[in-house]
C-alpha cells in the first residue's frame, strides 16, 4: 500500500499535477513492483505566502511524501528516489535541487484498509522487494 502527498506553490503545481502524478506512479510501478491499478495521490497546492522554503530553492520547489508498508529494501527505496529525481527533471524540467522526497514506512498493522487492519489484508502484490 502506498499513499502519496505532493506539496508545492499553487501556480506552479496545478498545471503539472496530472503529469507529475503519472511520473510518480510509473516510478512506483518500476521501483516497487507496484500494481498499475493502485494509485493514491493527493495534491496540496499552496499559496506562495503559505509555503516557506530556502532561498536556494525556486518556486518549482516540490515536496513528495510517500507513506507505505514497511518491507522494501534500502536499495529498492533508493531506486525509487533516483527514478523520481531523474524523471521529474527530464519530463518536467524541475531540478533535483527543487525536489524533496521523504519515505515514511509503517507496519501493516498500523493501516486500516477496506475495513481490515493492513496485516489482515490479502494483497495482490509483493511488499518485500
Amino acid at each position: 500500500m502506498g499513499q502519496i502527498k505532493i506539496y508545492g506553490v499553487k501556480d506552479r503545481l496545478n498545471p503539472i499535477k496530472e503529469t507529475l502524478s503519472n511520473i510518480i506512479h510509473e516510478c512506483m510501478i518500476e521501483a516497487l513492483e507496484y500494481p498499475s491499478d493502485k494509485k493514491f495521490h493527493r495534491f496540496f497546492p499552496m499559496e506562495k505566502e503559505d509555503f516557506y522554503f530556502s532561498s536556494e530553492r525556486t518556486e518549482t520547489y516540490t515536496i513528495i511524501e510517500v507513506s507505505m508498508f514497511e518491507g522494501r529494501t534500502i536499495e529498492t527505496k533508493k531506486q525509487l528516489i533516483k527514478l523520481l529525481f531523474e524523471r521529474i527533471n527530464s519530463q518536467l524540467n524541475i531540478s533535483p535541487q527543487d525536489v524533496e522526497i521523504t519515505i515514511f514506512e509503517t507496519p501493516k498493522h498500523n493501516w486500516g484498509i477496506r475495513g481490515l487492519p493492513g496485516d489482515e489484508l490479502v494483497l495482490n502484490y509483493k511488499v518485500n522487494v
